[in-house]
């Protein structure tokens, strides 16, 4: 594999366009594809119970470099992918998270979210986030600064992190591992914690690893294409 050309601000530069001719795809393995696809992707869950044995490395790190593959508004990137092993951290994640569950949980949430979240079976103890041997920790870089320091905005940031995150599980599920998506709130707690700069604000925790044996999820029904297509 050759080695990348290191990305740099492309702020204020001229359009430099270069050619892009990929290789069309044969119709028929165009379907043969999108109908695996399909499939795989419908065998996704999240999950919560996770057994702590360890996951190949270097399958998280490419999951991690497919989802940096996302397009991004202006093509800022506004993202940061902390990847978090160490125990001693993840259990300091953990005890951050699950003061701000409890919190939630008794009464800042409101009773139409518990209501929406009771399905699930979720509740303010998070051993997820101890359990699964590594953790994502995703941040949006809300601008950056130039070398000579000034601040320049980043764009559609909630966006394109947003659909990073969304290539990220889809990488993850496809090489075999399962994960779930944390959203404590307030999440302030993670810049701390990882020593992040103060441009960069937690956008959702990731635990990554194998299934528990006996790991159990919600009996839970999504919508069919009929329900979420429609075609003009």
């Amino acid at each position: 594999m050759s080695t990348p050309q290191r990305w740099t601000p492309t702020h204020g530069e001229p359009y430099r366009p270069v050619p892009y001719s990929p290789e069309r795809m044969p119709a028929a393995e165009s379907l043969a594809r999108a109908a695996r696809l399909r499939t795989t992707m419908d065998q996704r869950r999240t999950v919560r119970q996770f057994s702590p044995d360890p996951v190949p490395e270097q399958a998280v790190r490419d999951a991690i470099a497919c989802a940096a593959t996302a397009p991004s508004g202006a093509h800022q990137q506004p993202w940061t992918f902390v990847l978090v092993r160490d125990p001693e951290i993840r259990r300091r994640i953990r005890e951050a998270a699950e003061h701000e569950e409890r919190v939630s949980y008794d009464g800042r949430l409101g009773e139409e979210w518990l209501a929406a979240l009771r399905p699930l079976g979720t509740d303010a103890v998070k051993s997820h986030l101890t359990d699964a041997p590594a953790l994502i920790v995703v941040f949006q870089q809300r601008y950056w600064l130039a070398e000579d320091g000034t601040k320049h905005k980043h764009y559609y940031v909630d966006e394109s992190v947003g659909i990073a995150v969304g290539m990220l599980l889809s990488a993850l599920h496809q090489s075999g591992l399962a994960a779930l998506v944390h959203t404590p709130s307030p999440m302030r707690f993670l810049r701390e914690v990882l020593g992040r700069p103060v441009n960069e604000k937690a956008f959702a925790v990731i635990p990554v690893g194998y299934p528990a044996e006996g790991c159990e999820v919600p009996d839970l029904v999504r919508k069919s294409l009929e329900q979420v297509l429609i075609e003009i």
